[in-house]
């Protein structure tokens, strides 16, 4: 599915998994389920809908998103799935196409934050920048390589569910 930004936002906000499916091998699924939500038939007019839609349309497509959630369950597929299926498409389509700008902003990336934090940490604040500002710009530096090594590398997604199940369990304890 195509839609344009405003679109793509609202449906991530009312039908968060079939977003993410949309992109994504189970596309046709999930258009399906957006198409039958709004009464549409094609992309464009999907588009249309959502940038336009009333509330029983929203109400249909978050009935529709549960529906496709149990759809998955039923299909053996869980959210984590398609998060990876939608990394690896990405990936694909790097080779595919033999693009050069992420490889040329990764290296960028890396070579912003060692000139910085090594200029930092060599010669100290310069006198002239405040603080806080100089903590931002690091700071949006750091999150840019996280992101870039997350892409090349994986990230800690299933670190992060792990922690979420540990909390759920120490709070469920009596």
């Amino acid at each position: 599915m195509n839609f344009g930004q405003k679109a793509l936002q609202i449906l991530r906000t009312v039908a968060p998994t079939i977003a993410l499916a949309a992109g994504g091998p189970f596309g046709p699924i999930a258009a399906a389920a957006i198409h039958a939500a709004l009464g549409t038939a094609d992309d464009k007019s999907a588009e249309t809908a959502l940038l336009n839609a009333t509330p029983d349309q929203l109400l249909a497509l978050k009935s529709a998103e549960q529906a496709f959630q149990v759809r998955m369950k039923e299909l053996g597929i869980q959210e984590e799935q398609l998060v990876y299926t939608d990394i690896a498409n990405a990936r694909a389509r790097e080779i595919a196409v033999k693009d050069w700008t992420p490889r040329i902003i990764a290296y960028l990336v890396i070579v912003l934050v060692l000139v910085a934090e090594g200029s930092m940490f060599f010669a100290g604040q310069p006198k002239g920048v405040d603080g806080v500002v100089l903590g931002r710009i690091l700071g949006t530096l750091d999150s840019a390589l996280m992101l870039v090594l997350g892409y090349y590398f994986g990230s800690s997604a299933g670190s992060s569910n792990k922690d979420s199940t540990i909390d759920k369990m120490v709070a469920a304890k009596p």
